[in-house]
This record gives structure tokens, C-alpha cells and sequence, in this order.
């Protein structure tokens, strides 16, 4: 019996951070709605398509998507550390169930344009850019200390799962109406009916139980962001992570441009292989979660490996002609991509002081999605002029030289040997 109870100890602890309330509420709710986000995000990509015929309109609309967060995330990331951050996600997360309900009724009413798609998906940006850094600083005051790391992983693995049920949710709506507009619609529909558990869940926390962190004071905005920059630019282990986020969330993390056109040029397939490609990189994603969830602090040669690890994997993506050769390999790149991404993400929840970390995060999440618009009107553009498949190995190799330079930097800050914090466990 005792390694019966010692095993279902071990499993249990990797699930730690949902003996909290509010995090409980939290995570559940956020389950819902990002699988319904997953399952527009599938569906706005096919109706673009659908809509253009173009690599490039799907390539601009990306990069309106996420050029909010390029503009204004570090900005954010000053809100962040000045707003009540529960308030910020309600009136956010409200705000997104308006711009899904939007685009449900024009779809529906076949009224909708690619006009208004642009203007929907900068919307949906610039709310975005606000509520990010606001979002993943909230999960210490949820959880505390204790069980940050925990929460980290654990927050990593909702997103994750979210885009295996999304996308699979998404197939299965958009072929029950037989694929047409109908279908994209009432995945719309369905994304904004999903936002109602996360209001629900956070207008239900208790707030007496939350970690509240201190605000920093009103004053001049550029102040405070300049106080983060120099704060990243001063301490060489955020550094490093930041020019690897800078140059994968530029040129590798581009999911929702490149798969599209993966399966629809390169393998010449429908939306419900797109629906299992996004699905087979959910699983690996899923699986890099629970890995960090267990394993502990994630250490800086982790990063650099897993992230080295997601360039090789993104260019036989590339090279790939076949859906189940496909569909293996964006299992393993999601891997590495969940892998990399949450070692930085717990790394820098840990490591940077409470007063900086909104600030500190805004530079994260201007990285990690506010580089995506240059990655995605170049994949558009390269797609239409040089194929699919030289365009997914460029960015490959891209996404390799930011890999390189970090790791150069990582020798050269610690004078030339491989740094002794790289080995720490």
C-alpha cells in the first residue's frame, strides 16, 4: 500500500495549485473559455481563406491580430502593475464576448467583409495587449508563492488543452453544417457564450483570499515602463530568455498562419486536418505542461535546449509532404515550443520582484505575440512568392539564429564558460 499512497501523492502534487479557491475557479473557467477561443481561432482562419483564397489576407490579418500587442503590451504591462487586475480581466474578457458575438451575427447574416474581419481582429488585439501581462500577473495573487510554480505549469497546461478541445470542437461544429458559413458562425456563436465561465468564475472568487500585490503609484507611464526595460536589460538571464522569445515569437510561434497553409498547400487537405494538426501540437503542448508541472523550476539550459529542439522540429515541418508524418512532428514542436515557453514564463513569475513583474511580463507578452505580426506578413508574403514549404524553412532558420545569439550571449555574460546557473536544477 505504501507505494500505492506515496505514487497517488506524487500525482496529486502536480496539480497542487487547484487546492485554491479562486485558482480552482479560475482554471476551470478559463478551460471553457479558451477552448472556445481555439475553436474561432480555427474557424476565423478558414473563413479568411474561405473569403480570399489568400496567403496573404490570412498572413494581414494575423498580423492585425497581433500588432496591438507590439504597440501597446509594454504599456500594458505598466496597467498591470497599476490596475486592479481582477477588475482589468472582468471588463476585458467582456469586451472579447462582444467582439466574438460581432463577428457570430455578420458571419451568420453573411454581411461579413474582409474589411470587417480586420477591424474585428485589431479589436480583439488591442484588448489582448491589456489584458496578457494582466492575466499572467494575476496567477500570483491567485496562488501565492507557495504554489507559483505549480500555477505556472498548471496555467500552460489549461492553454494547451484548450487547443485540443478548441480545434477538434471547431471540426466537428463547421462539418455539422457542412462546412459552409453556417458552420464558421456557430463556432462564433459558441466561443461567445464560452467567456460567461470566466466572468462567472472570477465575479464568484473570494477576494479576501487573494494575494493582492502593491500597486505601484499613478505617474508618469514612461517612468515606470523605462524602470522595467532597465531592469531586463540589467539582468542577463532575462535577457537571454528575451531574445529567444524575441526571435521564436517572431518567426516560430506563427501557428495560426503557418498551419492554414500547411494543410491547405502543402497537403492539400480540408479544415478537419487542420483540426488535427492543431489538435496533434495541443497534445505534445499538453504533455510539455504536466512535464514542467512535476519536474520543478525549469533551469535556463532547459530553455535553450527545448527551444534549439522546436527550430530543427519547425523545418522538417517544412520539408514534410505527409498529414500522419505531419501530425508527428507538430506533436513533438509543441512539445518543445510548451517546453520553452514555460520555462521562461515560470522562470521570470519567480525570479523578477513583485512591483516589476506586470512590467517585466509586457515585455514578455511583446516577445512572445507582439513580434507575430512581422512573422506573419512575411509568411504571407513568402507564401505567395516562393511556395509554402521554403517560407516554413525560413522561418526556421530565423527562429535558429535567435537560439544561437542567446546562447553566445549566455556564455559571454558568464565570462566565456557555460554558465553554473545553467546547470542548477
Amino acid at each position: 500500500m505504501r507505494p500505492t499512497f506515496a505514487g497517488l501523492t506524487a500525482f496529486t502534487q502536480g496539480f497542487s495549485s487547484l487546492r485554491n479557491r479562486n485558482y480552482r475557479l479560475f482554471w476551470f473557467g478559463q478551460l471553457v473559455s479558451l477552448a472556445g477561443t481555439w475553436m474561432q481561432d480555427v474557424a476565423l482562419s478558414w473563413l479568411v481563406l474561405s473569403v480570399t483564397n489568400s496567403p496573404v489576407a490570412l498572413g494581414l490579418t494575423m498580423t492585425i491580430r497581433f500588432a496591438p500587442a507590439l504597440l501597446f503590451s509594454l504599456h500594458g504591462g505598466v496597467l498591470a502593475d497599476r490596475l486592479r487586475k481582477r477588475q482589468t480581466i472582468i471588463v476585458s474578457e467582456t469586451t472579447q464576448l462582444i467582439v466574438a458575438l460581432a463577428l457570430a451575427v455578420l458571419t451568420s447574416t453573411n454581411l461579413v467583409t474582409v474589411t470587417i474581419i480586420y477591424v474585428l481582429a485589431g479589436v480583439r488585439g488591442f484588448v489582448d495587449a491589456i489584458e496578457g501581462p494582466t492575466r499572467q500577473a494575476f496567477v500570483s495573487e491567485m496562488v501565492g508563492t507557495k504554489d507559483l510554480r505549480n500555477a505556472v505549469a498548471l496555467n500552460t497546461t489549461l492553454f494547451n488543452s484548450a487547443r485540443i478541445i478548441g480545434p477538434a470542437l471547431g471540426a466537428g461544429v463547421i462539418s455539422v453544417f457542412g462546412g459552409g458559413m453556417h458552420g464558421i458562425a456557430a463556432c462564433f456563436y459558441l466561443n461567445a457564450v464560452s467567456f460567461a465561465a470566466v466572468i462567472g468564475a472570477l465575479f464568484a472568487m473570494r477576494k479576501r483570499e487573494l494575494h493582492l500585490l502593491p500597486r505601484i503609484p499613478r505617474g508618469d507611464s514612461w517612468r515606470q515602463l523605462r524602470e522595467g526595460l532597465r531592469y531586463a536589460r540589467n539582468t542577463p538571464s532575462v535577457l537571454v530568455m528575451f531574445i529567444v522569445m524575441g526571435f521564436l515569437g517572431a518567426f516560430g510561434f506563427n501557428f495560426q498562419t503557418i498551419l492554414p497553409l500547411v494543410t491547405k498547400y502543402v497537403l492539400h487537405a480540408e479544415a478537419s486536418t487542420l483540426a488535427l494538426l492543431t489538435t496533434a501540437m495541443g497534445g505534445g503542448s499538453v504533455a510539455a505542461g504536466l512535464v514542467v508541472a512535476y519536474r520543478g523550476r525549469p533551469t535556463q539550459r532547459l530553455m535553450l535546449i527545448s527551444a534549439a529542439c522546436f527550430t530543427v522540429l519547425l523545418g522538417l515541418v517544412g520539408i514534410s509532404r505527409w498529414t500522419v508524418v505531419t501530425a508527428v512532428l507538430l506533436f513533438a514542436l509543441g512539445f518543445a515550443a510548451v517546453l520553452t515557453m514555460t520555462s521562461v514564463n515560470t522562470r521570470l513569475q519567480l525570479g523578477v520582484p513583485g512591483d516589476l513583474r506586470g512590467r517585466v511580463l509586457g515585455m514578455y507578452i511583446l516577445l512572445f505575440i507582439g513580434t507575430t505580426p512581422i512573422g506573419s506578413y512575411l509568411i504571407g508574403v513568402l507564401a505567395k512568392y516562393a511556395h509554402v514549404r521554403p517560407t516554413v524553412l525560413i522561418m526556421a532558420g530565423l527562429s535558429a539564429v535567435g537560439v544561437i545569439a542567446a546562447y553566445l550571449y549566455a556564455l559571454r555574460s558568464s565570462s566565456g564558460s557555460w554558465p553554473e546557473e545553467l546547470e542548477q536544477e
